[in-house]
């Protein structure tokens, strides 16, 4: 962790501004192909820095890869042992690749704020800062100690919520993560998680004019895929969320081969799957004594191609009590409490043991798309949402 070190001065005309000024701060996330030379958080990390020391917090940087790091700002409390309630956006942006608007212009015009991340996250992003802006005054004695944290990384691996988790999860004190996304007037206290696999079959590769002499790649995967399919989703579909409904699995990519008249030695897959809380469920049979989903896939696979290779990557789903106090705050503020298809940051509070939902301004359909905006009444509603949601806990 890197103290703040000559910070750039807040250069905001109100809200609208603020949000500007942000998206003007290029914070691609360099994951596969960004449309740009330059990547990474820092500078927006600095921008909102420099707005939280002006608020008067104590604002530090967490450096999670180089020149990629969560900006945290921890306000002062009256007093000692408060719970700790965290605003949490995210830094980054996807990929420009096949904008049709200037990216980083921050343009107003048409009653909304136009480049990439004006609506994911960084209307949310503004919105909380300004309405802790308006909240000034009160936040030292506020029933919370109010931090906010810019993470990094959300939009490939979470890298920066599992760093602050890790590093900066609260011993014995109550906690709650306020997670900002465009989310449309809803409290997203439960969201799916995702199980995505890589599966490789091989063969033996020999000359395709007899192909007798070898073993094709290809065919051993058709019987994966056959289970994927007659096996493994029905399966996955036995399960049921109220709010989330059931899993999805999706088989995304499909590569083999090399050549017409060449065997495949080697043929690979990848599948999407869309998780939901009931399959971590210790009473449920879900894992049917495997570590992890993914486990229990492969042992499933297994049983009809013993040869197959299966890897994964696997990021649990949010479930948050919408009883929990918070969540109704949030209620009373505005919102309705529901679920989401998703994946957020979230979760990863969720899993340290910090409950958590999220919450914001603008709609995720507008998000990552070649015009992304956000309009001005959009953004100045979760303004006041988001100071509703500070009153409602100074006078609950």
């Amino acid at each position: 962790m890197t103290p703040a070190n000559s910070p750039r001065p807040p250069a905001c005309d109100g809200v609208d501004g603020l949000l500007s000024a942000l998206v003007r701060e290029a914070s691609v996330n360099p994951d596969g192909d960004p449309g740009v030379a330059e990547t990474g958080e820092e500078n927006c990390a600095r921008r909102v820095g420099a707005f939280l020391e002006a608020l008067g917090a104590e604002v530090s940087y967490q450096y999670v890869a180089e020149g990629r790091p969560n900006v945290i700002g921890r306000f002062p409390s009256d007093r000692p042992g408060k719970p700790r309630l965290f605003f949490a956006p995210h830094l980054d942006t996807v990929s420009v690749v096949g904008m049709t608007i200037d990216p980083f212009s921050g343009e107003i015009r048409d009653g909304k704020l136009w480049g990439r991340g004006a609506t994911d996250t960084k209307g949310c992003m503004a919105a909380m800062l300004w309405a802790l802006k308006t909240f000034r005054d009160r936040i030292a004695s506020a029933p919370v100690e109010i931090w906010f944290v810019g993470l990094m990384g959300e939009e490939a691996g979470q890298l920066g919520s599992k760093a602050f988790t890790r590093d900066y999860r609260p011993e014995g004190t109550e906690a709650f993560a306020l997670v900002g996304e465009p989310t449309a007037g809803t409290i997203v206290h439960a969201h799916k998680g995702s199980c995505h696999l890589r599966i490789t079959t091989h063969g033996h590769a020999v000359h395709s004019s007899d192909p007798t002499r070898g073993s094709n790649a290809i065919y051993a995967m058709m019987e994966v895929i056959a289970a994927v399919r007659g096996e493994i989703t029905p399966w996955l579909h036995g399960f049921s969320n109220a709010v989330l409904g059931a899993p999805t699995l999706s088989v995304g990519t499909i590569r083999g081969g090399s050549k017409i008249n060449i065997v495949p030695d080697r043929c690979e897959i990848t599948v999407d799957i869309r998780t939901i809380p009931e399959l971590y469920d210790p009473q449920s049979s879900a894992l049917e004594g495997a570590a992890t989903l993914g486990d229990a896939i492969a042992a499933r696979l297994r049983k009809r191609v013993p040869e197959v290779e299966v890897a994964f990557s696997e990021s649990e789903p949010l479930w948050t009590d919408p009883a929990h106090p918070f969540v109704t705050a949030l209620e009373r503020a505005g919102m309705r409490p529901g679920g989401a298809p998703w994946f957020c940051d979230a979760a990863l509070f969720a899993k340290a043991g910090i409950p958590a939902v999220a919450a914001g301004p603008g709609s995720i359909a507008q998000a990552h798309t070649k015009d992304e905006f956000l309009s001005l009444d959009d953004l100045h509603e979760g303004v006041a949402f988001y100071l509703r949601f500070l009153e409602e806990l100074t006078t609950s």
